[in-house]
């Protein structure tokens, strides 16, 4: 334990993951260039010389938090992947190369870490990425990987978390909701969606969605903005169904389960989202969704939610979204 013991005054844990990043940025002053380039979007971006901008990402899987004893050591290492492959296609970009960096006790087996590397080869095969190096460290305690992801635009556009607008329309591919029971294993980076996104002149800003719609919806709007979304639109995974209690608990899993990898992104309002879900359905099988759009935030309303919530659902509350390190 870094630090004082026994007491959460002062430490991470009080202070929760979005306002820990706003203080690194701050702490490292001018070094943390601005975004995209610096902290703020799902990848970093750099606008090389020659070719496309590059880009670049970094996730963990971390035994105990991220997986257990249950889960197959080939779904460990494809996840790790995975969700750093998902960053990638958030930016409409092609995933190149990874770094892997593997923190181990001297006792972990060998036929479990194999396996592991089968899972993460398999997918690198999958997505055309190549593993270039690594290091490898001893801890004690539970297995810990970290893997730093390299790719490129596709075109000449990367897609970032701003760009949104009063007026603007809300969208979202796959369904959502009910990672708890596996998906979160299961799911497939939408890589190809992406690119095709990104090449789109109406969309304006893209995020995949790993922490869930509460959480990650609000990183698109603009300021003095909410999200009004179309509740009984919201694509519901089919492995909720048979244990929803109702409606709203249908929308607090869409909210809050986090970790659905899918893509969200906005649509100027000037182009028809009719227009773009017919052309997409006749390239892509994975469902698109019109759910809502930006909309002015109420005013005098300094605190009023970043999404309206639906009047018929008092009980429907925002603040269960995940949040690393809070309590």
């Amino acid at each position: 334990m870094v630090g004082e013991k026994n007491s959460s005054a002062g430490t991470v844990g009080e202070i929760g993951e979005k306002e820990l990043i706003r203080r690194i940025a701050g702490w490292l002053g001018p070094v943390n260039p601005p975004s995209p380039e610096g902290i703020g979007d799902d990848c970093a971006v750099f606008l090389a010389a020659e070719g496309s901008p590059q880009l670049v990402t970094v996730d963990p899987v971390i035994e105990g938090c991220h997986f257990d004893s249950s889960v197959a050591p080939e779904a460990v290492g494809a996840k790790l992947l995975k969700r750093n492959i998902s960053d990638v296609a958030a930016m409409g970009g092609l995933p190149r190369r990874a770094v892997l960096s593997l923190a181990l006790s001297g006792d972990t087996r060998l036929d479990w870490l194999r396996r592991f590397f089968d899972g993460l080869g398999k997918v690198a095969g999958r997505y055309g990425v190549s593993i270039v190096g690594g290091d490898v460290a001893r801890k004690e305690g539970p297995f810990s990987a970290y893997l730093t992801l390299i790719g490129e635009a596709a075109g000449t556009r990367v897609l970032t978390r701003r760009g949104g607008k009063i007026g603007d329309w809300l969208l979202v591919t796959g369904t959502l909701g009910g990672s708890r029971a596996g998906h979160h294993f299961e799911f497939t980076p939408r890589v190809e969606e992406g690119v095709w996104l990104a090449a789109h002149a109406g969309v304006r800003s893209m995020i995949d969605l790993s922490d869930g719609l509460a959480k990650d919806l609000p990183t698109l709007l603009p300021p003095g903005a909410q999200a009004e979304l179309e509740w009984d639109e919201l694509p519901l995974s089919a492995v909720l169904a048979g244990t929803v209690r109702d409606r709203e608990d249908g929308w607090r899993h869409a909210l809050t389960d986090g970790e659905d990898y899918e893509l969200l992104f906005v649509l100027d309002e000037s182009h028809r989202p009719q227009d773009l879900i017919r052309d997409w359905t006749r390239r892509f099988s994975c469902p698109l969704t019109l759910i809502g759009k930006i909309v002015a935030a109420p005013a005098g309303e300094p605190d009023a939610p970043p999404i309206r919530l639906p009047a018929s659902c008092p009980g429907l509350v925002l603040g269960s979204a995940y949040e690393h390190f809070r309590r």
